[in-house]
């Protein structure tokens, strides 16, 4: 039985939590001398079981004379700024009821980072354990973390949750595996899953080379001589100039002597091309098997990052473990928006609710969550039902047994010849709509691409390419109705072309009443040459008609009656998604001469008829 809680019903829930609990508006601030005054921060080096000590602090409530739960979160970025004298958490407000609720609050640095001893391994793979193992994996690490952590820290309640977001969030996921029986309660936000399918690094074996080669610095470095409390210096930088012109000027190979050997997860990136044994090694849901431990997945809906974890470990989980009480919570949250101190709220021009949507998340939603299992309090909070999703269009929350939209009705509409969109198989022989997609002139993601990548990219109304003649653009009629789509989306092509690769990006679009307003409500990039298989790729025959399956990632979105639906289709993605010579070479070693122009048609006929599929509720 579906059960739908509505926006107003938001405005209530936080018009209850004020009424109810007038305490907190009038309670002392939490600030650096309320922290002192309440809490005591410690450092220590936890030993592994090979050896290798761990930088950890521990942030313990000064009142003895009861037990506390403990919350940790495990990290690559740091916990700065370091020293017992130094703390700066009371500024985050997700931390707020936590420390009110006088949690053990534990920060730790991952091995081979920062403060830790060891040697940083980017997303090491799994390894199932078994007592007396001497084999090391981040599971093991959680699990020794926690076993001296419940022998050495007092006045605990043996009960443990772990939290964390984007890297964060795969090691939470990797502290359910580790299956310490104390470790209770588990959420992995915005976590990364798989960066070769559709998280951070790739996206269906497209590289993200905006975000990746922006961010290759932070994700371990040849220059770490041992732990270091400072950010480890990189220079030369990688991107200089703006940002488009810098990805125009030089090819991957050009980047990869830019990094010269001093990022070993690049060198490893352009070792393996292809979705191959490394990358499934890698892949975070051979963890995900007999977990144990109550799971809360948080993602967003416009995560840029890391949009495909979130919905992949859900499932994974419900598969694997359908006992399990695990939940999921999307919000219309870029990465990792709920946690901030902003209302997250809104998203370039668009506003959501005109409540803060972040402080809904942090007082109905997480602490809830782990105050029910780390304390007894309480129901669960807003997510105890199963799961509850953000539907963009309308702007309400839908809260249902769970996320399955597997039984929901499947609709396709149909690619046609005069740019439209229909319910029907077109009657039409040898019917397509052609462009040349030019690796000279890429079609850009957004109008700005001289700067960093902009947060609202996902969202945004993609009029700005409207005109180009390398983008394919289908209308369908006035909606007479809403239209609510939940879960995955398929893009089902039949396509030509003139070489013997390319890519291909699909984007759906609701447009507002009489054109007036756009709103992107998913997208994403296939690369042509994995079509048939993502870990032994395939050239195309130049002009032979072949099916081509785009994914993109779940969404949550009902388009109303008086909009319409706008489907785009083009075949480079600038400079978001790294450029594709169309040619079935080795792109990370391709010259500036291997890039050529390639004819791309899409047929939509009755022998090819090119559509997009999604389920409707």
């Amino acid at each position: 039985m579906k059960r739908y809680l509505l926006l107003i019903l938001l405005a209530s829930v936080a018009f209850i939590c004020a009424t109810a609990a007038p305490e907190t508006q009038t309670a002392e601030a939490i600030d650096a001398r309320w922290l002192k005054a309440h809490y005591t921060k410690s450092e220590y080096m936890i030993p592994m079981r090979d050896g290798v000590k761990l930088y950890t602090a521990v942030y313990t409530p000064k009142n003895k004379r009861t037990k506390h739960p403990i919350l940790m979160q495990r990290t690559p970025y740091g916990h700065s700024p370091y020293g017992k004298k130094s703390t700066n958490i009371w500024r985050n407000k997700i931390f707020e009821n936590y420390l009110r609720a006088e949690y053990i609050l534990v920060f730790q640095d991952t091995r081979g980072r920062w403060m830790s001893e060891g040697d940083f391994i980017n997303v090491p793979p799994y390894i199932e354990h078994k007592t007396g193992t001497k084999a090391i994996d981040e599971a093991s690490d959680t699990y020794d973390t926690v076993e001296w952590l419940l022998r050495k820290i007092k006045h605990h309640n043996g009960r443990v949750g772990v939290y964390g977001n984007s890297y964060c969030g795969y090691y939470a996921l990797m502290a359910a595996a580790s299956g310490h029986p104390a470790i209770v309660a588990v959420s992995p936000q915005a976590p990364m899953v798989d960066w070769w399918m559709g998280d951070d690094i790739h996206h269906n074996g497209a590289l993200a080379m905006l975000d990746i080669v922006s961010f290759l610095p932070a994700l371990g470095t040849t220059t770490r001589k041992g732990p270091t409390s400072e950010n480890e210096p990189f220079d030369p930088p990688i991107i200089e100039g703006e940002v488009g012109e810098f990805f125009m000027q030089n090819t991957l190979a050009d980047i990869t002597r830019k990094v010269d050997g001093r990022v070993p997860l690049w060198e490893d990136i352009i070792s393996h091309p292809d979705y191959d044994a490394w990358w499934q090694a890698r892949d975070a849901r051979r963890a995900l098997k007999r977990i144990t431990s109550a799971m809360l997945l948080v993602g967003g809906t416009f995560d840029a990052e890391d949009p495909y974890g979130v919905w992949e470990a859900y499932r994974t989980l419900k598969e694997y473990n359908p006992e399990l009480d695990c939940r999921l919570v999307v919000g219309p949250w870029t990465h990792g928006a709920w946690r901030g101190n902003g209302d997250a709220n809104r998203l370039g021009e668009v506003e959501f609710s005109e409540e803060s949507l972040s402080q809904f998340y942090r007082d109905e939603v997480e602490f809830p969550f782990f105050e029910q299992y780390l304390r007894d309090q309480g129901q669960g909070g807003a997510s105890a039902t199963g799961a509850l999703v953000f539907f963009t269009g309308e702007n309400c929350w839908r809260e249902m047994d769970e996320w399955n939209t597997e039984n929901y009705k499947e609709q396709r509409i149909y690619l046609t010849e005069d740019g439209a969109l229909q319910s029907e198989v077109s009657e039409l022989k040898n019917s397509y709509s052609s462009y040349i997609s030019d690796p000279s002139a890429p079609v850009p993601y957004y109008p700005d691409i001289a700067s960093r990548r902009k947060s609202d990219y996902l969202i945004r109304g993609q009029e700005f390419v409207e005109d180009r003649e390398d983008v394919l653009t289908f209308l369908s009629p006035v909606l007479s109705e809403d239209m609510i789509v939940a879960g995955g989306i398929t893009a089902e092509l039949f396509a030509s072309i003139s070489t013997t690769d390319a890519d291909f990006v699909v984007k759906l679009i609701d447009v507002g009443p009489n054109g007036e307003t756009e709103m992107m409500v998913r997208a994403n990039i296939m690369r042509g040459r994995y079509r048939n298989s993502f870990s032994e790729p395939e050239a195309f025959t130049p002009g032979k008609v072949e099916r081509i399956e785009v994914n993109l990632t779940d969404v949550a979105h009902t388009f109303l009656a008086g909009h319409r639906i706008k489907v785009q289709v083009q075949s480079s993605w600038f400079p978001l998604f790294d450029r594709n010579p169309q040619q079935f070479i080795d792109i990370y070693k391709a010259g500036k001469e291997d890039f050529i122009p390639s004819q791309i048609k899409i047929f939509h006929d009755a022998e090819h008829p090119s559509a997009i599929r999604f389920n409707v509720m």
